[in-house]
Formats: C-alpha cells, sequence, structure tokens
C-alpha cells in the first residue's frame, strides 16, 4: 500500500474513533427556530383557472427548521441539546413546542410571545421537484422584556453545556444586542461559541471562537471577492481579524469547506464527489457536527476533517435532512469509500457527464500497469487543484490503491483501452501527465485540443 494510501486509512480510524465520542457532547443552542412543512403529491393536469400545476396532495411532513435544525443534527448525532428559542401562540408555535420537546435528549426552553407569528415555510413537492414555498413569518426584533429573560436562561444554561451555539436566521431572536451578551456570559464561563449566521451585521458576534458564514455572506461582510480557494482563505482571514473571532469555517458546498485558524493557518478540505448536490440544511449539519465535536474534546481541525464528511453524506439527500453518527462511521470505515469509488468505464462516463453539466472541470489521469506507486499524496494534491473532479483510468490493475485517497474522485478500470479512446469518451478539460502516466502521441495532442483541453504536469513529477 501507498505510503499516502496507508496514512488516509489511518487517518479515516483515527476519526471513526472521534465519531464515537460525540454522545459525550452537551450543546446549548440558541437561534431562531422555524417550522419546515412539507407538502408531497402528484402532478396530472393544469389548473384551468390559471396557467399552474394542480398538486393532488398525498402527504404531509413537518419538522422543525432553523436553529431546530441544528438541533436535529446534535440529537442525530448522539450529543444532549439545551435549546431556548422565541415561538408565537399560533398553531405552527404549539406544533414546533411538540415537535422539539419530542426529540431525545433535548432540553426545550421555547418562550412565547404574544401576537407574534412563528415562521413557517411550506414546501410543495411533485416528483422530487419543487413546485413552490409559502413563507410566513415576523422577522421583527423579540419583545425586549422577552429577549431579556432569553438571556438570563441561555446564561444559566451556558454553566450546564460545554459548548453555545448561535444559529441567526435573522428571524429576531438574536437581534440588538442579545448575541453579544451571550457570547460575554460564555466566555466567562470558559465555554467556546460556535456562530451560524444566515446573512445580516456580523458585528454582532464579535469575540465568538468560531463563525460559520456562508461565502455569499462572508463576501458582504469583507467586500472581498471569494471565487477561488485562494481568495476565500483572505477573506476569511479578513474576517476573522475585523472580529476578533477564534476561527472562521466557509462550507463549500460539494467542493468541501474552508477553515482559517490559530494564527491565520488555512486548510482547505474536500468533500467526496457525487452528482447529486442538495445544499438544504447543509450549514446546520456542518454546524452541528463542529459543535458536537468541540463540546467532546475534539480539536477544531478534527471537528473541521468530520464536517467535511458531513457536507458529503447531507447534501446527497433530498430536502431538509441531518446527519447521523452512523452515517459518519459508515463513510469512514477504511475501504467503503474506495469501493464506491472504483466504476466501470461506462458509470464513469456517465458520472463525468453529470458534473460536466454542474460546469465542473473535468481531469483524467490515465495511468498503466503499475503507474500508480510512481504518485505521491502531494503530486496527486497538485492535479487535483487543477480541475474540480479528477478520474482515474487504471490498466491492468494498476493504481487501484489510489481509490483511497480523497483526492481521487472516480477511479475506472481501462485495460484495453488507448489513450485517444479515453480521451474521446472523457473529453477532459485537463489531462494530468506524470512520471506514470500513458505516453502522448500528437494524435492525442491534437484530440485534446479540439475541445479546448490542456494538458499539465506537475513540477515535480519524481515520486516522493
Amino acid at each position: 500500500m501507498p505510503k499516502s494510501a496507508a496514512s488516509s486509512a489511518k487517518s479515516a480510524n483515527s476519526l471513526v474513533a472521534a465519531v464515537r465520542q460525540l454522545r459525550r457532547g452537551t450543546v446549548l443552542v440558541v437561534g431562531d427556530v422555524m417550522l419546515d412543512r412539507y407538502v408531497y403529491g402528484r402532478v396530472s393536469r393544469v389548473s384551468p383557472e390559471a396557467p399552474v400545476p394542480v398538486l393532488a396532495v398525498e402527504r404531509e411532513l413537518a419538522l422543525p427548521g432553523g436553529a431546530g435544525n441544528v438541533v436535529r443534527n446534535l440529537t442525530a448525532l448522539g450529543a444532549a441539546v439545551a435549546f431556548v428559542s422565541v415561538v408565537g401562540d399560533d398553531q405552527p408555535g404549539s406544533d414546533l413546542t411538540g415537535l422539539i420537546g419530542g426529540q431525545p435528549r433535548v432540553e426545550p426552553w421555547l418562550l412565547v410571545q404574544g401576537g407574534r407569528a412563528t415562521t413557517t415555510k411550506t414546501r410543495f413537492v411533485a416528483s422530487g421537484q419543487h413546485l413552490m414555498r409559502a413563507d410566513h413569518e415576523q422577522a421583527s426584533p423579540i419583545h425586549p422584556r422577552l429577549a431579556d429573560r432569553l438571556v438570563r436562561i441561555a446564561t444559566d444554561a451556558v454553566a450546564a453545556t460545554s459548548v453555545v451555539v448561535l444559529s441567526d436566521y435573522q428571524k429576531g431572536v438574536l437581534s440588538g444586542d442579545v448575541a453579544a451578551r451571550i457570547i460575554a456570559a460564555a466566555r466567562t464561563a470558559g465555554r467556546p461559541v460556535v456562530v451560524e449566521p444566515k446573512g445580516g451585521e456580523l458585528a454582532r458576534f464579535t469575540g465568538a471562537d468560531l463563525i460559520v458564514p456562508e461565502a455569499e455572506a462572508l463576501a458582504t461582510a469583507t467586500g472581498l471577492p471569494v471565487g477561488t480557494e485562494a481568495e476565500l482563505a483572505a477573506a476569511c482571514i479578513a474576517l476573522k481579524h475585523a472580529y476578533k473571532l477564534g476561527a472562521v469555517l466557509v462550507p463549500r458546498g460539494p467542493d468541501g469547506l474552508t477553515l482559517v485558524h490559530g494564527q491565520d493557518e488555512v486548510l482547505h478540505l474536500r468533500a467526496e464527489a457525487s452528482d447529486q448536490h442538495d445544499p438544504a440544511g447543509a450549514s446546520d449539519a456542518v454546524v452541528a457536527v463542529l459543535a458536537a465535536s468541540l463540546a467532546a474534546g475534539l480539536k477544531l481541525v478534527t471537528a473541521a476533517e468530520l464536517a467535511a464528511v458531513a457536507i458529503t453524506i447531507v447534501t446527497r439527500k433530498a430536502g431538509i435532512a441531518v446527519v447521523r453518527d452512523d452515517e459518519l462511521i459508515e463513510a469512514m470505515t477504511p475501504g467503503l469509500n474506495a469501493k464506491r469509488k472504483m466504476v466501470t468505464v461506462a458509470y464513469a462516463a456517465e458520472m463525468v457527464e453529470r458534473w460536466r453539466h454542474r460546469g465542473w472541470r473535468i481531469g483524467l489521469l490515465h495511468l498503466s500497469e503499475g503507474g500508480g506507486e510512481a504518485w505521491s499524496s502531494a503530486l496527486m494534491e497538485e492535479a487535483r487543484g487543477w480541475c474540480d473532479r479528477l478520474l482515474v483510468a487504471v490498466g491492468g490493475g494498476g493504481g487501484i490503491n489510489m481509490a483511497d485517497w480523497p483526492m481521487v474522485d472516480l477511479l475506472a478500470e481501462c485495460t484495453g483501452q488507448s489513450n485517444e479512446a479515453l480521451l474521446r469518451l472523457f473529453r477532459p478539460d485537463i489531462l494530468v501527465h506524470g512520471p506514470a502516466a500513458v505516453p502522448l502521441g500528437l494524435d492525442d495532442e491534437n484530440l485534446l485540443a479540439e475541445w479546448g483541453g490542456r494538458l499539465c504536469r506537475p513540477e515535480h513529477p519524481q515520486a516522493a
């Protein structure tokens, strides 16, 4: 087994052990709770009253959303949770109280504000497609007296928990100085604070230990571009210093996440490739994994590694979904990911087309028998940096162990396939060429140029 594959297996084993510790954590969540309703049905005709589809309702589902979805993810990981939020004196508020209270290991403090509408999002779905979403909400700040009571309850709960999560969906619970007062209480008690901000003014969270903004919110807050990994890291560093934050972590959807921590150390972690990507609820899952990990005493880098795996799991699910601890363990069990990546040439061609439709740059590395031995983990990282998805085509069993490597998205066994045949089949944007790549002929180079593909070689092609 190559060194990088062996270290990958060792890392996976250590992460599995880390997941088993998540049940030790106790987390306080304070933020905007909402009710997520799903109305599922069939569409077989258009309304005669207007050119709109008619949904024949078959079933309905109600789940806690917003900060409530963070709570759902935490309980799915096995952590104990204290939850402080505000609902209205209406039926959705009553429904939420029952849904939250019915979850295992949750101590709910859902305060009621008279005359306030509980935020409710109703999604109408047919054949897996959203037809529309109807929102019912009141996003104004909660009443000042209720805010004082909420802060008192949260301050008392800080002492009984290990980590504080502020989940701000800009629905009024964390408005004004509420967040700052809770951060101050947590700092006094020596509890780390994890913030999930959905836009808004991030100065309210000055002094937090970890903030998890979306890329757009980061760009807005810093006025900096976030289109590349380098730009994203620079913006994270700027935000970290501007608001005296301990660390900044930005989920990047199917591409993984970026973490800036310590002395502005930058870590880019990739999620496993998939042709499916539903971002709904992904940041909630990431925040929950981070909080549960820190509450269990794990290091921030380990927590981020688990969060990257969580992104892979949750974005493959439809709708607002959660990540369970057993799913994390399954995803990181040595050998299972490798088996999922090893596919036929025909299946690889189908996946490449799906990736291309998403606008991703496709990289291809064609290895001869035994060719994987000449590639180190560092060289593969360099190759993966040139593209969004990297396909390795191997001949005669060569390089099979490379399926264990996180920078390899798919591995296809292609014994007997020529360079020309693979180029015509996959039409890569980047053809990776190194010490063990199948030699190119002039016809291959001309063929690659037909669709604007280019040849890339690692700067130091020798084996490490």
